[in-house]
């Protein structure tokens, strides 16, 4: 186990009411959390959504990513299901930091791609590491999900260290003009599905 549980609280939301509990990595110190709508002890598969922080498009509004409208979408569908998880990933910018995307934005800006611009900064085109998200579920008492994700690799990664997804739930949201290359990118050469 990578990481504990360390704090829970009530958070209400435009959405509805949810308890938030906050985890922390035993090496690093960095945290991440969840957001639990309803009861989610029940003996069934559970509506998840492993969201990776993205302060540009989560608070900022941008619309050079979909990650803003995904956050939204996911919480809506969660919350109307009276039950579910959303799981707050703290990795920055697929694993590099803010300061780092923020340089990855200035070489798109002069034609790279999302993939060609980490390359060039000497990082790999996802470093993310989605078993601390295992770590998080299994400290929430859940094995078995229904994940909302457009993310194949994702998926592949959650059932090699044990997370049974029953289902993987489409999360197609915030195209726009801004974003068409990375949505396009992302089809292309990290191979997220944009098709219901």
């Amino acid at each position: 186990m990578k990481l504990q549980r360390v704090a829970e609280a009530n958070l209400p939301t435009p959405f509805g009411d949810c308890r938030i509990v906050g985890f922390e990595e035993l090496d690093t110190k960095r945290d991440h959390i969840s957001l639990i709508f309803g009861d989610i002890s029940k003996d069934q598969p559970v509506l998840a959504r492993i969201h990776s922080e993205c302060l540009t498009g989560d608070a900022l509004f941008s619309l050079r990513c979909d990650c803003g409208f995904q956050l939204e979408e996911a919480i809506v569908q969660i919350s109307k299901q009276n039950s579910g998880i959303l799981l707050y990933h703290r990795q920055e910018g697929r694993n590099i930091g803010l300061i780092n995307k923020i340089r990855a934005y200035a070489l798109q800006d002069i034609g790279y791609d999302t993939v060609e611009a980490n390359h060039k900064l000497g990082f790999e085109a996802d470093q993310r590491d989605f078993t601390i998200c295992t770590d998080m579920l299994k400290l929430l008492g859940v094995h078995q999900i229904r994940l909302l994700t457009n993310n194949p690799e994702k998926v592949k990664m959650l059932k090699e260290t044990g997370i049974d997804i029953i289902e993987r739930v489409p999360l197609i949201v915030g195209r726009n003009p801004n974003n068409t290359n990375y949505l396009n990118t992302k089809a292309q050469k990290l191979g997220h599905l944009f098709s219901k």
